[in-house]
């Protein structure tokens, strides 16, 4: 029997770097920053947010979510980086000490005011063109398929992180997305994996309420219990009080 000619033969999917199977998750290639959840990491291909690639996150209505999905990563990503974290069209202004606790300090961020769907594109636009920031995020909820795709192609051009929020009611819309997510909970944050490079998730992952930094700050604030102040101790009438105020998740 005569020998196969070389460009006839079967190659080993696996001996390919851009080819993935199906039931796995892709080999991605790009660079990736961890996002700081393990069991999310676990579940995205490169084991993180990919850099040059948009993030789509879904949410019922906008809330403090984002911070505790994306913190551990941002405060990563800052130290590594100089430069700002902008933020195009929040609904909510950020609580610079909170996050300062966590890593990422209130003089890194740049809130960008846009209440109409056109200048919000294209401050988001903009910021992904700027060489000084690190990352952007984005309240697009009323955004087209072209423009998230615009948006995707500046990212990847300028090799940054991108987050893109909206509402449930684009969860059938096609996106350029590479991860997409579905974020709902009061406490404990559930996350859907709508979109990735492998195979569908069918549970959906939950993460802590607290991030580690906060639980560490809320174990030692509890400290010993209190020794209880003997009965034959008069109590003080006059006593001060101090403010004390526990680290809040914007």
């Amino acid at each position: 029997m005569p020998p196969v000619p070389a460009h006839l033969r079967l190659i080993e999917p696996a001996s390919l770097p851009n080819v993935w199977r199906v039931p796995e998750l892709a080999r991605a290639q790009e660079v990736v920053v961890p996002t700081g959840h393990a069991a999310l990491d676990a579940q995205l291909p490169g084991g993180g947010w990919p850099v040059g690639s948009m993030v789509e996150v879904l949410q019922a209505r906008s809330g403090p979510h984002v911070w505790q999905l994306l913190l551990p990563g941002l405060a990563q990503a800052v130290q590594k980086q100089a430069g700002p974290v902008a933020l195009v069209g929040s609904p909510f202004d950020p609580f610079g000490p909170s996050l300062g606790a966590q890593g990422l300090p209130g003089n890194r961020l740049l809130c960008v005011k846009a209440d109409k769907p056109a200048p919000r594109l294209w401050a988001a636009e903009q910021c992904l063109r700027c060489a000084d920031v690190v990352a952007v995020l984005a309240w697009l909820p009323q955004a087209k398929s072209a423009e998230l795709r615009r948006l995707h192609m500046a990212a990847q051009q300028h090799d940054k992180l991108l987050f893109v929020f909206r509402g449930l009611n684009a969860r059938q819309d096609s996106s350029p997305a590479r991860v997409r997510l579905l974020a709902e909970g009061v406490d404990s944050l559930r996350l859907h994996i709508l979109k990735r490079r492998g195979p569908p998730l069918e549970r959906p992952l939950v993460l802590p309420a607290w991030s580690q930094r906060v639980a560490a700050l809320l174990d030692a604030r509890k400290g010993p219990a209190p020794t209880p102040a003997p009965a034959s101790v008069t109590p003080l009438h006059r006593r001060s009080h101090v403010l004390d105020r526990t680290a809040a998740i914007s």
